[in-house]
């Protein structure tokens, strides 16, 4: 984060001389009413946009923001950047748009659903000098970055294998999978301690709830050198469980969201002796890693924030995204040669 301003203060809109980026929130639903909740707390919020006028104007009232169309949105010369909250079906019109009318573009995940329409976005963004970021919010947790800290440190060793599970009985969407909707968390956070995109992608999915459409799905990716990464993901599970599972040859490290700030990540320095060609597992008690508290989602709208004023790259921009939509598409058609809609 830039230290050229505080965006920490709900009244910060000049400090030092350079005022804070104001944005435009589209989408009040599920997500965009957290979004609309932090970037009003980071005094950023001008406008908000909905197809339900009514639900606009309650949000707008709340916290002190108009209420605009988004063709208003887009003519509006204080309004800095664009946030993307709606189905994945309308992100490429909206984002395009936005982008063609010279607004910062940031958009819930995914990019869009479709790799020509990313790959086209991205390139604007870059032709335009635009921030393009894509909330793949694990990227932005505290505890996930301190662990990829933990990766290039070398504190694992050489990384061999990673699994990540998403699973909950909970949220399930109309225009998207769960290999859509849930996996690019995922698979952003495997690319990011990989270092690497996947040589080979299988995918494998069920359908329980919905003829042709993948309520669980399970991925396995390949990398150069052999490192292997597992993903399962499930909108259709008895329980919750976000959990990533990261194994080296000098140590192994668990970040599980679902405990309690302390014990969100683990370090198990175990170890490997060899009696002849024989390994034996050299165990070691759980070592609990100091992180400090920060919301994700507020981090990760600051970092967009930041990226506006300054003209920095987002951590998660569109050629990130594109990487991860590259993986989801390899799904994708795994998926459909299975006889499953990927």
């Amino acid at each position: 984060m830039s230290d050229t301003q505080d965006l920490t203060r709900p009244d910060n809109r000049s400090e030092g001389g350079t005022a804070v980026p104001r944005v435009a929130v589209i989408g009040c639903g599920a997500w965009g009413k957290n979004l609309i909740r932090n970037f009003a707390d980071l005094g950023a919020l001008e406008a908000v946009i909905d197809h339900s006028p009514e639900t606009a104007a309650a949000f707008a009232e709340k916290h002190d923001a108009r209420v605009l169309d988004y063709d208003a949105a887009l003519a509006d010369e204080t309004i800095d950047g664009i946030v993307v909250a709606v189905p994945g079906d309308v992100h490429y019109d909206i984002a395009k748009r936005a982008l063609q009318a010279g607004k910062h573009v940031y958009v819930e995940k995914p990019l869009t659903l479709r790799l020509d329409e990313a790959e086209e976005l991205a390139a604007l963004a870059e032709e335009k000098g635009l921030a393009l970021m894509v909330g793949h919010l694990l990227q932005y947790h505290p505890v996930f970055q301190t662990l990829r800290q933990l990766v290039e440190d070398g504190r694992l060793g050489e990384l061999r294998y990673v699994y990540s599970n998403r699973l909950a009985l909970g949220r399930i969407v109309r225009d998207q999978n769960a290999l859509w909707d849930l996996a690019p968390h995922d698979i952003s956070m495997v690319l990011s301690l990989m270092g690497a995109e996947p040589d080979e992608v299988d995918a494998f999915g069920a359908c329980h709830l919905k003829p042709n459409v993948a309520d669980t799905a399970t991925l396995h990716l390949n990398f150069p050198g052999e490192p292997r990464a597992q993903i399962f993901v499930s909108w259709f599970h008895p329980f919750k469980e976000h959990k990533l599972v990261a194994i080296g040859t000098e140590g192994m490290a668990v970040f599980n969201d679902g405990e309690a700030w302390d014990d969100k990540l683990l370090l198990y320095p175990h170890g490997l002796t060899w009696d002849g060609e024989l390994p034996v597992p050299d165990k070691a008690e759980a070592e609990r890693v100091a992180v400090p508290q920060a919301e994700p989602l507020k981090e990760e709208c600051r970092h967009f924030l930041d990226c506006i004023a300054t003209g920095a790259t987002p951590r998660t921009d569109g050629r990130e995204a594109l990487r991860v939509q590259r993986v989801l598409e390899k799904a994708s058609q795994d998926l459909t040669a299975r006889g499953i809609e990927g």
